[in-house]
């Protein structure tokens, strides 16, 4: 059977146009993408998903690609986001949809879960466990974390101009470092400065590794993600770092809130993202009581879906499948 084509089109948001591709018809299965990225991330899951009776769309989240990007970086906040998928949802014609997102869209998805439950039937996370929202403002979080000759990458993303000051030069260069900084076989050995940080007079780009390529990203790859970034700039995505604080102030009545929809959580071994929030998948029993199933891939970085695609189409499929099968049914061979 011949899979059906990729679809780009746009529909209405609330700052502007929200661009997606589509492909497949069903269900609906929402898919939003993380930091730096696009659609273009999920381009192994939209066929594997089309094929399986889903239609899957992945969204150009605001600020990226050929979404809408205001201006005010206060429109970059979580409770805009979260407007913006379940527009994305009726732009499509549809009241529901499952929800799968990677990194900050893991984020994006179970906001829109806690906050418009009549629309997110399902979430699924990829990378960026579920923590509820509480503990101290993030700025003073992330300040902390750092010693005094070093800063964290968000603490230094605050600042707007400042990292598009070190990216915008290059950002062909700036993103194949950052893809490999933070895949499991490019990543720097153990004995190496972390990425994650970089002295307060450097650069993050100082730590980055040289050399090939990571093995899920091929030069026409990065040519897709680097074309995106050069026309767009980088203050739209950068915008979502600068929200955090405000975020937890709009957020504060989800304090310690669970998301209760079936839920779905996958990591990767080597990414810090898992390992630096143990406690928060430890919670998963209180914090996301509809939890389905959660899965660390070894020897697997932070860009899951596209270092290790069937593997991951292989665990969202099953959970689908699942929620479409009533409790206690056996499983199909």
């Amino acid at each position: 059977m011949t899979p059906s084509p990729l679809v780009h089109r746009t529909v209405p948001g609330p700052a502007g146009r929200i661009h997606l591709v589509e492909q497949g018809a069903g269900p609906l299965v929402l898919l939003l993408h993380g930091f730096p990225e696009s659609w273009y991330s999920w381009r192994h899951q939209l066929p594997a998903l089309a094929a399986a009776g889903y239609r899957a769309a992945a969204v150009d989240v605001r600020g990226y690609g050929r979404s809408s990007r205001p201006a005010d970086v206060a429109a970059y906040r979580m409770t805009e986001l979260v407007e913006d998928c379940v527009a994305a949802v009726h732009g499509l014609g549809e009241r529901t949809a499952v929800v799968v997102g990677h990194d900050w869209g893991a984020g994006i998805a179970a906001n829109s879960a806690l906050l418009r439950p009549d629309v997110v039937t399902a979430v699924a996370m990829l990378s960026v466990p579920y923590a509820p929202r509480g503990g101290p403002r993030p700025s003073e979080m992330f300040a902390g974390m750092a010693g005094g000759a070093e800063e964290f990458y968000v603490s230094r993303f605050q600042e707007p101009g400042r990292a598009e000051a070190e990216i915008e030069p290059d950002v062909r260069g700036w993103l194949a470092g950052f893809y490999a900084a933070f895949s499991a076989d490019t990543m720097p050995g153990p004995d190496a400065p972390d990425p994650h940080f970089a002295a307060r007079d450097g650069q993050l780009r100082d730590r980055f590794p040289a050399g090939p390529l990571p093995g899920w990203l091929t030069e026409a790859d990065l040519d897709v993600y680097a074309g995106e970034f050069e026309r767009t700039g980088m203050a739209g995505a950068l915008a979502r770092y600068r929200n955090m604080d405000r975020d937890w102030e709009d957020l504060a009545d989800l304090d310690g809130a669970p998301i209760t929809q079936p839920s779905l959580f996958l990591g990767g071994g080597r990414d810090a993202s898992t390992m630096w929030l143990a406690a928060a998948i430890e919670a998963y029993p209180k914090t996301l009581p509809g939890l389905v199933g959660s899965h660390i891939l070894e020897d697997c970085g932070h860009w899951i879906q596209q270092e290790r695609p069937d593997e991951v189409n292989r665990q969202l499929l099953d959970w689908l499948d699942g929620l479409s099968r009533p409790a206690g049914s056996p499983d199909l061979p």
